[in-house]
Parts: C-alpha cells; sequence; structure tokens
C-alpha cells in the first residue's frame, strides 16, 4: 500500500538502493517553520481564518508537487504519508510539511472558534473536535520523525509539538493535571533546545516557552497551587476571559479563612473572598510588568488592574456600610479601602510616569505630574496612615521625586518657549534635587528619568545660559540707536514720498509701508439712471423775436420805387 503511493520509485533502485544513494538526513525546524508562515498570513493580527485557507493552499501544492495526490475530481481516495515516503532516497524533508500542515489547519480552524465561542457557545464542542484532529496529525508527525533519517532535532521538535497540540487539548477539557505534564514536558524540550542554538536562533523558542508559562501557573493553580499563577498575566493574554469566573472556579469558600495584608506596619485581615484573590493575584504585577514587550504592554496590564480594583474597591465599601459590624471590624474595613486605595493611586501614578515616557509634548508631562503630585499627597493625609512615620516618610520621598520630574519637563516648557534664564533656573533646581533622591527607593521608570536628570542637565543649563547670553546682546545690537530710528519713522506710504530719500528700517522688515491699501475714495461724475428720449421729438416755439434783448425789430422805408408802386396802382 505504501509503495504504490511513490510514483517515481524506479526498477533500477530494487537492488541495494541504499549503497547506490546514502540517504540524506532530514532537518524539519517545525517550531520555526510555523511561526514564520503564522507572521506571514494572518496571525499577526489574529485572523486567524486567513492563516486556515493558507495551510488548505499549502497542503494542495504540497500533495501535487510530491505527487500523492487524494483521488481526482470525481472520487476521493485518503493517502497519507507513510513510512516508505520518509525511507525513500529521492523523497526531501517535504512529506513532513504535510502532516505538520494539516495539525496546523485544524489547530487554526480550532482558535477561530474559541473567538466565535463567546457569543455561540455551542461552538466550543467543534473546538474539542478539532482539536483532538490536530492531535491526530501531529501523533503522526512525531511517528514519522521517529525514523533513522530523522534528526535529533527534529525528533525533539516533533515531541515538542505534540506535547503542545495534546495539552491544549487537555487544556480546554480541563484536564489540569495531564494539560500541565504535557506543556511541562514541551517547555522543557524548548528550553533544551534553545540552550543548543546560536543567540539569533533563539527568539522563537523563548517566546514559545514565555506563552506556555502562563497556562502551567492556571493548571497549577487550579491543581491547587495558588502561588503558581499570576492572574493579571493570564488576564492580559486572554487566558481569563473574567475575573468572576476565577472567583466561580475557586475551591475555598470559607469566609472564615483570613488572609493579612501588611502595609506600613498595619496588619489588614481580609474576610472577603474576592479581594482576597484579587490581592494574591496581584503579588506577582511587577514581575508581569517586567515581562511586558515595552512600555504599551505594561499600560495595558495596569489598565486591566484598574477594570478590577474599581470593583473591588466598590465591594470592599458596600460590606463596610452593613449594620452587623463591629467598631473594630468597622476600622478593618476602614484601613482595608485605604489600602486598597493607595494601590490605585500608586498604579496610577506609574501609569502616568509611562505615559510621560511616550509623550513628546512636554507640557503633557508636567499636566500629569501634577496629578501624581496631588494624588500622592491626598494619600499621605489619609486618617490611616497619617500618623505612621514610615508612610510619611515613603510619600514625601514619591512627592519630592515627582517634584524634581516636574521642574525638568517645566524647563523643557520654558525652553521651547526661549525663556532660557527661567529654563536654566529650574535645570539647576532639577539637578541638585536629583543629586540628593539618588539613593531612593523609586519605581524603575522614575529612576530612568532621574538618571537622565542627573546626566544631561549640566549640558542642558549650559545651553540655556548660552542662548540667554545670545539673546541680550541681540537686544543690546537693537537699542544702540532709538533716536535715529524715532527720526526716520513715518506715517506716509512710500508711494508718496518718492522725492524725499531716508534710510527707514521698516521697509527691511515684513511688513513695509509702500502704498495705501485700499486706495482713498475719489469723486466721479455720476451716470444718470435714465435717458430723455422725448426731447428729439419735441417742436419749440419761435422765440426769435425775443432775442435781441426781447426789443422787436424797426420796419424800414420802400424807398422811391415804392412810392412809384403805390402812385399808379402797381402792386399794394
Amino acid at each position: 500500500m505504501g509503495t504504490e503511493n511513490i510514483d517515481y520509485v524506479s526498477g533500477d533502485t530494487q537492488n541495494k538502493p541504499s549503497q547506490q544513494e546514502p540517504l540524506l538526513p532530514f532537518t524539519l525546524e517545525i517550531l520555526k517553520l510555523i511561526k514564520d508562515c503564522q507572521q506571514q498570513h494572518g496571525l499577526r493580527h489574529g485572523d486567524y481564518q486567513r492563516y486556515r485557507g493558507y495551510c488548505s493552499r499549502r497542503i494542495s501544492r504540497l500533495r501535487k508537487v510530491l505527487k500523492i495526490p487524494q483521488g481526482d475530481r470525481r472520487h476521493f481516495k485518503k493517502r497519507d504519508v507513510t513510512e516508505a515516503h520518509i525511507i525513500n532516497p529521492k523523497s526531501d524533508d517535504r512529506f513532513l510539511h504535510i502532516p505538520l500542515i494539516l495539525a496546523e489547519r485544524n489547530w487554526a480552524y480550532a482558535m477561530q472558534l474559541r473567538q466565535e465561542a463567546n457569543t455561540e457557545p455551542r461552538k466550543k464542542f467543534h473546538l474539542v473536535q478539532k482539536m483532538r484532529k490536530a492531535c491526530v496529525y501531529a501523533l503522526q508527525l512525531d511517528e514519522l520523525c521517529k525514523q533513522d533519517r530523522c534528526d535529533v532535532r527534529t525528533k525533539l521538535e516533533s515531541q515538542a509539538y505534540l506535547a503542545w497540540i495534546q495539552g491544549s487539548l487537555q487544556f480546554e477539557l480541563q484536564l489540569w493535571q495531564q494539560a500541565a505534564e504535557n506543556l511541562k514536558k514541551a517547555q522543557v524540550i524548548y528550553e533544551k533546545i534553545s540552550s543548543t542554538l546560536p543567540e539569533e536562533e533563539q527568539l522563537p523558542y523563548k517566546q514559545r516557552v514565555e506563552e506556555i508559562s502562563p497556562s502551567l501557573r492556571y493548571c497549577a493553580y487550579n491543581i491547587g497551587d495558588e502561588k503558581a499563577v499570576d492572574l493579571l498575566e493570564l488576564r492580559s493574554q486572554g487566558v481569563l476571559e473574567n475575573f468572576d469566573a476565577l472567583v466561580s472556579q475557586n475551591k475555598e469558600k470559607n469566609e472564615d479563612v483570613l488572609y493579612e495584608v501588611k502595609w506600613f506596619n498595619l496588619k489588614i485581615p481580609v474576610r472577603i473572598e474576592r479581594i482576597r484573590l484579587f490581592l494574591v493575584s496581584i503579588e506577582g504585577l511587577n514581575e508581569s510588568l517586567n515581562h511586558a514587550e515595552d512600555n504599551q504592554g505594561k499600560i495595558k496590564i495596569l489598565e486591566n488592574l484598574f477594570i478590577d480594583l474599581r470593583d473591588i474597591i466598590s465591594l470592599a465599601r458596600d460590606n463596610s456600610r452593613s449594620d452587623k459590624l463591629t467598631a473594630k471590624q468597622t476600622k478593618e474595613y476602614q484601613q482595608l479601602i485605604a489600602y486598597l486605595l493607595s494601590i490605585r493611586i500608586e498604579r496610577t501614578s506609574q501609569r502616568n510616569v509611562l505615559l510621560i515616557l511616550q509623550t513628546r509634548k512636554p507640557q503633557d508631562c508636567v499636566r500629569l505630574l501634577d496629578i501624581n503630585i496631588q494624588q500622592t499627597n491626598e494619600l499621605s493625609q489619609n486618617d490611616i496612615i497619617k500618623g505612621n512615620t514610615n508612610a510619611q516618610k515613603y510619600y514625601e520621598s514619591q512627592i519630592a521625586a515627582y517634584k524634581t520630574l516636574r521642574y525638568y519637563y517645566l524647563a523643557k516648557s520654558q525652553g521651547a518657549q526661549k525663556r532660557w534664564k527661567e529654563a536654566a533656573v529650574l535645570l539647576d533646581t532639577a539637578y541638585n534635587s536629583a543629586q540628593v533622591l539618588k539613593q531612593g527607593k523609586f519605581e524603575l521608570e522614575v529612576k530612568e528619568i532621574l538618571q537622565r536628570i542627573e546626566d544631561k542637565s549640566q549640558i542642558d543649563i549650559a545651553t540655556a545660559k548660552a542662548n540667554m547670553i545670545l539673546d541680550q546682546k541681540q537686544d543690546e545690537s537693537t537699542i544702540q540707536f532709538p533716536q535715529s530710528q524715532k527720526t526716520y519713522k513715518s506715517k506716509k506710504p512710500l508711494v508718496e514720498r518718492l522725492d524725499e530719500f531716508r534710510e527707514d528700517p521698516q521697509l527691511l522688515s515684513k511688513n513695509p509701508n509702500l502704498v495705501t491699501l485700499p486706495p482713498a475714495m475719489e469723486p466721479v461724475p455720476a451716470k444718470p439712471l435714465f435717458f430723455d428720449l422725448a426731447l428729439n421729438f419735441a417742436e419749440f416755439p419761435d422765440l426769435s423775436e425775443k432775442l435781441d434783448d426781447g426789443k422787436p425789430k424797426q420796419k424800414q422805408g420802400a424807398g422811391i420805387s415804392g412810392f412809384v408802386k403805390g402812385l399808379w396802382g402797381w402792386g399794394k
């Protein structure tokens, strides 16, 4: 059955093929291969459906190239990779890719169903079936890698991959003991492989070890070891979807068991189970912050903390208002509320410092530090710790550190506005204060900024003083001849005094007085609105008689000819 799957084995290799063609060893870097595929095909953005589609296309290409198709278009005939493919001298390690990609495709489908199961709980069953199928293909891969042709690294990687897939399935089925054993096995194998590789190739194995650690701690917690779990880190990575789910799974529900918190020589008992679990979960908070990739990851963990802390403080306040409490219990609840408020204020200040490291505008940094100073000062005035010497010293040092940072960023703000004198004074104050606080106990981010102030303040002070001297020299040069500047000032534009020569510095400025805009208004003849066209058709009377000052013309004599005409009857 296995020999008929190989289409390219010739009859010449039947007699001692191993002597003619030695078998080349297979080296399959499983984890590196799947990590590269995942980053390039969707998982960088959490798109499991895209990665699943890539796996299907990859399997089709591999079967076509390696000539092991599963039937034709009409008929399906299952053909798995067998030992005959591995021991064939002409085969390569791509035969091992087929069961690996099949397992990855089913795992990606299961992860996609996990995202969809938040709104459709029935998909949880489909998820488990896909994980079981992934385990089948991972087991098939492990069996193939046990052949002598595969080297030791390939065998170890296949064992680790199988253990991880099986542990993930058992984790979904809540088989905590078996899941812990398989995940621990995978973690140990990946650690050993990483220790034998050069430093530039260790990154994917170290990342996988860190990915397994939260699941191991959660398994250990459910088995019974509470201290092995870091709830905040699990929640930030999606292992715990809801903090209340942890409360419902807790096995110890006896409210009489007390959990004491030490806070500046105060021993505060905790009787509420949910508050006790929360306080247990934040014991490894600093370690979780140290494991974060960058400052944005730390801010995300702290914001998740604030969501839970708000509900915890509200719960403590509701229980403190009960009428059944004694005076001693009421005082204990007040101390507990003050302690929870101190956690919120201190972690808020830490979050603000992380934001400062990401902020470029010094004005925003000053505003965040003002908030830190105000909140820390209010916390130090709390009645519970107002008379505690250790608490007062601690919070005074914190306030002094925040004020030092405020001086520094306020100096940066003044320098941006070219107020060099104020900037130099503030930088000198910040430098002296940083020298005093050098040995104090602060958060890592605050220490980093204080060290920066100590290293760069002297250079910044010298720069501010130099700029201040340059500005003073420039001001002196501009006021050497004040009278001449007053003499040349004129309100007339240049176009009206072209016949006069003046050295007017205003003409070289950004707003020279050249012409008057807009120009002055001038009267112009008005155009009539209507034309009198009737005048062309009017007939006026003859006024010639009224000419020559209004005197009529005198009659002239007819002469001798007129006399003769009248005498003889001629004419008139």
